[in-house]
């Protein structure tokens, strides 16, 4: 028996293709007119809060005499020192601010406070809300949950008065939870937004769990809530800023320091006018300070938000 031996020579494997580098962009007039305007767009963004920071460190006798400068006129910390309660009412005025005192952290707290219990409440209750509406099946859910996003159409301002006369008789008038309450349940935005991403989990993970053994709640506590971290979260941010910045019901609810929150303490900070007209330093640095935190959390959390809201299908 013979044996054939291949003579012909082995060809050697081809490397794994690697991609040519990508070429150059070239600039172009489109590309660079785009850029401008977007570079404009920012400029025109930041400007306010350029110039809120230029008043605020500004000495506020100067800012009459030197109101168009570009840069601070006579460069001062007397704004934040005023906010803080770090000057004396005598140096106040002389500083030309009112002179009164301002109880900073306490409106601070305030806020804090009442954000926090809205934010919590309104997450938590309109996770179980949204949960009902994607999961549960009950007669006339479709009906009820547009009956419940038409609440999206009605304008806030009118619920004042009714809310209002509901947290006088409660006896809650002047206190957090009397600002808190109103919004502290579930808003139709929420359950909106949670409902569409509940919408996406995949059932077949549900529904082993109830084959398991697993009631409905605990689905919804050990199952779903983990796997909804991301747009609850956003939630949170969303709505924690947005009871941050509450003005008019903070306003109509709140009388004295006690439940005054800080952008109603604004309004009373700019009401103290000394003689000279008002202490723009000191509210351009009571604004500064008050902002700050929520610009430091949204820009924490932008890339999240952003993403969040665009696999929720909120376009």
């Amino acid at each position: 028996m013979s044996i054939i031996l291949d003579s012909t020579p082995s060809v050697a494997l081809p490397a794994d293709d690697v991609p040519p580098p990508a070429p150059p962009r070239r600039f172009s007039i489109g590309r660079g007119l785009a850029w401008t305007f977007m570079i404009l767009v920012i400029l025109v963004s930041l400007f306010p809060f350029y110039w809120m920071l230029r008043t605020a460190l500004s000495s506020n006798n100067a800012l009459y005499a030197g109101g168009d400068s570009a840069l601070p006129v006579q460069p001062s910390l007397g704004g934040f020192e005023r906010v803080f309660g770090l000057q004396t009412g005598q140096a106040a005025i002389d500083a030309g601010g009112a002179g009164q005192e301002i109880h900073f952290w306490r409106y601070l707290f305030n806020s804090v406070v009442v954000s926090t219990l809205i934010t919590a409440g309104q997450v938590f209750f309109s996770a179980m809300a949204a949960y009902a509406f994607a999961r549960l099946q009950w007669k006339y859910r479709e009906r009820v949950f547009a009956f419940f996003l038409a609440g999206l159409m009605i304008p806030s301002i009118f619920t004042l008065l009714p809310n209002f006369v509901l947290i006088k008789q409660l006896g809650l008038v002047d206190t957090l939870l009397g600002i808190a309450l109103p919004t502290m349940f579930m808003t139709p935005f929420a359950v909106f937004f949670l409902r569409q991403f509940f919408l996406g989990i995949s059932r077949e993970v549900e529904e082993a769990a109830l084959i398991d053994g697993a009631s409905k709640t605990r689905v919804f506590f050990t199952l779903i809530l983990p796997m909804s971290v991301a747009p609850i979260t956003t939630l949170a941010i969303l709505t924690y800023i947005a009871s941050w910045n509450e003005y008019f019901w903070a306003l109509l609810v709140s009388y004295t320091d006690k439940s005054r929150v800080l952008t109603v303490a604004l309004g009373v900070f700019k009401s103290q006018t000394p003689q000279t007209g008002p202490d723009w330093s000191g509210l351009m640095a009571a604004t500064l300070v008050a902002a700050l935190p929520m610009l430091l959390l949204f820009m924490i959390f932008a890339k999240r938000i952003v993403n969040s809201i665009g696999f929720s299908g909120i376009k």
